[in-house]
């Protein structure tokens, strides 16, 4: 039967008056009784009116006491978030119990060692550590103001940790982007494995820019062909692959600077078979021609309001 001890924590005067530090004293009890570990009644620390987002906790020391002298060999709390609210104190807490051959068991917690779990374990404190910064946000606009409309602005949580799946032969760093939306139970979650050493915010930034770049690689291959190079002579791709890049840039010219704001967000890929390629008739008088074109996206005051603007170009000088 190994030895261990007990941990628990409530941060606010209302926990505290509600005895809600009890119930997790009882079920940390109960726990250990399940697990087969003897927990001296001395042994067992709580930490009332104490926040989270601090180390020094009369409790808290007590446990790092005994866990430096090699008296217990596990330390038992009800979920991460009660040991710190910040998540580089948690991990900070449990590497300093592993060194001293300690383990830390949380009730509401992954119970084993697999990089699965630990990922799992990560998270609950990247959460916590957000729902700490919301109430104290909340309370400084509180003070501040009178309670308004909600905003519906998604609140974005960037965080960055080390994982290994079972095919790695090494942990990579892992970068999580995760959106608090409003009405949504549950938060919309995005992983992105990177060698980059920026903050995490840079680092999604940065691959989101990639995407867009890939998008307008795209737009070109559809667009213009810019990657059919069939021809047998070098040179003749050449100056294929450069006629395709000067059309590419003429129609961004042309999306940029005459397009309507309505459809001024339109791909090549859309201006040419909505605009571009469209029915007409030319017919000829004595005195003058028409121009009939077929009204489907390209209508008399969306053809009329693209030459009003090319008409308002200024030249080049020289």
């Amino acid at each position: 039967m190994r030895m261990g001890a007990i941990y628990a924590r409530v941060s606010s005067e209302q926990q505290r008056e509600a005895n809600t530090i009890a119930s997790q004293t009882a079920s940390l009890i109960e726990f250990a009784k399940n697990h087969d570990l003897e927990v001296p009644q001395e042994w067992v620390f709580e930490d009332e009116g104490y926040s989270g987002a601090t180390l020094e906790r009369p409790g808290l020391e007590r446990v790092r006491d005994l866990a430096a002298e090699g008296q217990i060999e596990v330390v038992l709390a009800y979920a991460p978030d009660r040991l710190s609210r910040k998540y580089a104190y948690q991990i900070l807490l449990i590497e300093e119990l592993a060194r001293n051959g300690v383990e830390a068991l949380f009730v509401k917690a992954p119970q084993g060692s697999s990089a699965e779990d630990q990922l799992l374990v990560q998270f609950q404190g990247m959460i916590a550590e957000y729902e700490r910064a919301q109430i104290l946000e909340r309370s400084r606009r509180g003070k501040r103001h009178r309670a308004g409309r909600p905003s519906h602005k998604p609140v974005v949580w960037y965080k960055g940790f080390l994982y290994q799946a079972a095919s790695w032969k090494t942990a990579r760093r892992v970068v999580a982007k995760v959106e608090f939306h409003t009405g949504e139970l549950f938060p919309r979650v995005g992983f992105i494995v990177t060698n980059l050493e920026t903050p995490s915010r840079a680092v999604v930034r940065f691959y989101n820019k990639r995407g867009t770049a890939e998008q307008w690689i795209k737009e070109g291959k559809q667009a213009v062909k810019m990657t059919r190079l069939s021809c047998h002579r070098f040179r003749s791709n050449q100056v294929r692959l450069g006629l395709s890049l000067l059309a590419y840039n003429l129609g961004n010219l042309w999306r940029r600077l005459t397009l309507p704001k309505r459809i001024e967000n339109w791909s090549l890929t859309s201006l040419q078979q909505r605009l571009v390629k469209t029915g007409g008739r030319l017919i000829k008088h004595a005195r003058y021609y028409w121009l009939l074109l077929a009204e489907s996206h390209l209508t008399r005051r969306l053809f009329g309001s693209m030459v009003r603007r090319i008409a308002v170009l200024s030249l080049p000088a020289g």
